[in-house]
């Protein structure tokens, strides 16, 4: 239970940022209710029941992202690390790359397939660490987002027992990003969190993610 505890105020995190940037998303459980089909045959209802869930929807014209939150915690700067920058714990797991992989297949074109990776910093990180920075009951947070396509094509095997992934420094600096830098994905005056741009059926219902249209793409 406790670590459940200790994921979850990650998540609680990221869902703070998103409603205070008027960003769309819908949970998982939500978010599969709305998007998948209504009778998917069975071979597709059979994987999509095998699968392990990610976390959430989070709605751009062109570029709706299903997102899985990886929460991290740089420590504190000691008088022997002050003059260097934090290591980015980026690891993952094998299943998780593999799942976020079929789920893009399975939610079709429109869809991207992404890590974010929420750090729980215990002391406010230099500026040029990240582009997206907040305060959240009382604890600053930053994000990292990558393209799960793009840590699959660079990933190295972390632990082979535990069946874990992770990425070179480098390659993680160079391949991700901020998830939505401050020019805002806005939701319409009028319009709700959660509100669900794909069941309204109106033709580009809001502007793309900026950070994800920026991304760098693998030839």
């Amino acid at each position: 239970m406790a670590r459940m505890q200790r994921r979850h105020h990650y998540e609680q995190a990221l869902e703070a940022y998103l409603r205070q940037r008027r960003i769309p998303y819908l949970a998982v459980q939500e978010a599969r209710k709305a998007l998948l089909p209504d009778a998917p045959p069975p071979r597709a209802a059979d994987a999509a029941g095998s699968l392990k869930n990610f976390d959430l929807v989070v709605y751009g014209h062109g570029s709706s992202l299903l997102v899985e939150v990886k929460g991290r915690r740089i420590a504190p700067r000691t008088r022997e690390s002050s003059s260097r920058p934090p290591r980015l714990e980026c690891w993952t797991t094998q299943d998780d790359i593999d799942s976020l992989s079929r789920w893009e297949r399975l939610f079709g074109p429109g869809f991207e397939a992404v890590l974010v990776f929420v750090y729980w910093c215990d002391q406010l990180p230099r500026d040029a660490l990240f582009e997206e920075l907040f305060e959240h009951a009382d604890r600053w947070y930053a994000l990292r987002t990558i393209r799960v396509a793009d840590y699959k094509a660079a990933m190295r095997i972390r632990s082979p027992r535990w069946r874990t992934v992770d990425l070179a420094p480098a390659a993680f600096d160079r391949l991700s990003g901020p998830l939505a830098p401050p020019s805002p994905n806005a939701l319409p005056e009028g319009l709700h969190v959660g509100w669900h741009p794909l069941a309204e059926r109106l033709e580009d219902p809001l502007p793309p993610l900026p950070a994800m249209d920026a991304f760098p793409r693998r030839g």
